[in-house]
């Protein structure tokens, strides 16, 4: 076959292949079309509704008529939640090709501002999580409001909490602080202290709850790896006094020796000579200590023994 004829012959290839592209890419808005038909169809069944909205992603912002049915189904309180849940879903799977939806991300984020307060849980928590991915400052309103003011939250408090995490300000830390002084229950305690895990002035605080041994052992591992962070010299020290504590429980020893194998003073912890005989004598068979602590302690000497 001569060079002209191969040249020829890929020419040809090539075209087909752009045309079937072409047809497949036409076929593909054709049927996400008839997909939002089916999708903001009152008259269509909840089962068929939710199936087409599986295809409507493509067609969301091919015309604000199409966008604007979207959000209408998404907004109306009378429309069967599964199908305003899949629509929620569509329409935040569209959100994600960041160029095409800038021309619908304004309309998108009021309508879920409107949906933030709806009725159903479910829907009202996804919205929700939502914007605070996004750092809306509506919602981060809305969040500190229901912490402030029990009657007007959206969610459980450990759930605002969580959300408010995404975009930290000095408002959330104070309702995070009154949280900790009076939780409404252990689950809200413990991500308030997880909030304030980033707060530099809420060292002291977690060093009070680290000492406690009243204290749950999940608040005061959270409180020891907010005190590394904010304060790694006092958690350090803390850390030795604990370990030489024969009365402390076997879950803070184990953080204990933890924070000192990672992160401790390798020439001040191998000088410690106190410190590393009661960390032998935890670690040894006879030990009361639990498996976990034996380990950890094993990994310790291995560090810094000589």
């Amino acid at each position: 076959m001569t060079t002209k004829r191969k040249a020829a012959k890929s020419v040809k290839k090539s075209a087909k292949s752009v045309k079937k592209a072409a047809k497949s890419s036409k076929s593909l808005k054709v049927s996400a079309r008839a997909a939002m038909s089916i999708a903001t169809s009152a008259q269509r069944t909840v089962k068929q509704r939710v199936a087409a909205m599986a295809e409507v992603p493509l067609a969301v912002c091919e015309s604000d008529k199409d966008l604007q049915a979207m959000l209408k189904v998404l907004s109306n309180k009378d429309e069967p939640v599964e199908v305003r849940l899949a629509a929620l879903q569509s329409l935040q799977a569209a959100s994600f090709s960041v160029v095409a939806f800038e021309s619908c991300r304004s309309d998108y984020i009021a309508t879920l501002r409107k949906v933030a307060t709806d009725p159903d849980p479910e829907l009202r928590q996804r919205v929700l999580g939502i914007l605070a991915r996004e750092k809306d400052g509506f919602v981060q309103k809305k969040l500190l409001e229901g912490l402030q003011n029990p009657e007007k939250a959206l969610v459980p408090p450990e759930k605002a909490l969580q959300l408010l995490s995404y975009d930290v300000h000095a408002e959330a830390y104070s309702a995070a602080r009154a949280i900790v002084s009076k939780p409404p229950n252990a689950t809200a305690k413990r991500e308030a202290l997880r909030l304030l895990a980033a707060d530099a002035t809420a060292a002291p605080m977690f060093e009070k709850i680290l000492r406690d041994k009243d204290e749950l052992a999940e608040n005061r591992q959270i409180s020891a790896s907010a005190l590394q962070a904010l304060k790694p010299e006092r958690m350090q020290a803390l850390a030795r006094e604990m370990l030489l504590d024969k009365s402390e429980h076997d879950d803070i020893q184990a953080t204990s020796l933890t924070a000192l194998t990672q992160f401790g003073n390798a020439e001040a912890v191998g000088k410690d000579q106190a410190l590393l005989e009661g960390v032998d004598r935890l670690s040894a068979e006879a030990s009361t200590a639990s498996s976990k602590v034996k380990q950890s302690a094993r990994r310790f000497l291995s560090k810094y023994q000589q």
